[in-house]
């Protein structure tokens, strides 16, 4: 008897690990740039180039509560510490001896297989979050072939999320200055200088990768997020809009300033989006608490009874069906 109850209680005591876990993960703070966050909301993608922060959000909440299991026994599981300028010390170059043996068969060859393997290393390491084993790959890569541009890109992608902008600008710096027109590179520099604040270098890098690659939508996106920050609006609009078409356009403008306060030219860019799509349920929602924040409740209203007749025709559908 003792011994169920014994198990009772940790079945008990594991499910209540299990929802307070998922409920971390669902609403404890997103990683990741907030201004980009807020238009990846709206399906858009922006920041660096094909490196997506904080991975997979479904296993994230499966194995939050099994990680604050770990924790209340004092284990720290897999997550990664932040790296200091110390730490990266050991990274920032690996020692590559030259071999002038006449009886060494295709010795410069031998090298860029090797440091093609170690980028392919580091890629994988990067791409499932494993940061410090990254920068060691990708180090090893760009010091066994100097132009490998990717090997220096992804260097930059990994030091950025480790949060050393320093060595990230270099590391694309060194990437730009083998392959000067890759758009790759320049849209992760440009995102850099954004993420650091630096506004109009991040423009001058991100225009120059929208010449080169005049549809990549997260390039545009990026611009976007960036003109926003130098006040220069109507432009910023025309790059959201070029990345995805008018509709979302118009709704990432009015998340950007919301974020920024400004409530009446947000619901400008919200009602545009609301003429494009009337059944836009985002754009609905979002005026109709705009509206009552500036003190228009008959505005917020109408919003909330199209939203309500919205809801009440897919009921509708959904019943019939």
């Amino acid at each position: 008897m003792n011994k169920r109850r014994l198990i009772a209680a940790l079945i008990a005591f594991v499910l209540t690990i299990v929802v307070t876990g998922m409920w971390s993960a669902a609403t404890i703070v997103r990683e990741g740039d907030p201004d980009a966050n807020a238009i990846e909301d709206s399906g858009s993608s922006a920041g660096a180039a094909d490196q997506k922060k904080g991975g997979n959000k479904v296993v994230k909440v499966l194995t939050a509560p099994f990680k604050a299991f770990g924790k209340l026994f004092g284990h720290k599981g897999d997550r990664i510490e932040r790296m200091t300028e110390k730490d990266t010390e050991k990274f920032a170059s690996v020692g590559v001896s030259r071999v002038d043996d006449a009886r060494t068969v295709d010795a410069k060859k031998l090298v860029s297989t090797t440091a093609k393997e170690h980028l392919a290393a580091g890629r994988e390491y990067l791409m499932s979050g494993r940061l410090n084993e990254a920068v060691t790959e990708l180090s090893t890569a760009a010091s066994l072939d100097p132009k490998l541009t990717e090997a220096h890109n992804l260097l930059g992608v990994a030091y950025d999320r480790k949060g050393l902008a320093e060595r990230a600008q270099d590391s694309y710096k060194r990437a730009i200055n083998v392959e000067p027109e890759d758009p790759e590179t320049l849209n992760n520099l440009g995102f850099s200088f954004y993420q650091n604040g630096n506004y109009r270098a991040a423009v001058d890098r991100l225009k120059r990768a929208a010449r080169l690659a005049p549809t990549d939508e997260r390039i545009l996106n990026n611009l976007g997020l960036a003109l926003c920050r130098l006040g220069k609006f109507d432009e910023a609009y025309r790059s959201f809009a070029r990345a995805a078409g008018p509709l979302t356009g118009n709704v990432n403008m009015a998340r950007m300033l919301e974020r920024f306060g400004r409530e009446d030219d947000a619901i400008k860019y919200y009602e545009a989006a609301r003429q494009i799509d009337p059944n836009n349920t985002f754009a609905l929602r979002r005026l109709a608490d705009l509206y009552d924040r500036v003190g228009k409740p008959v505005e917020s209203q109408s919003a909330r009874t199209a939203l309500s007749s919205l809801a009440s025709g897919a009921s509708a559908v959904s019943f019939e069906k």
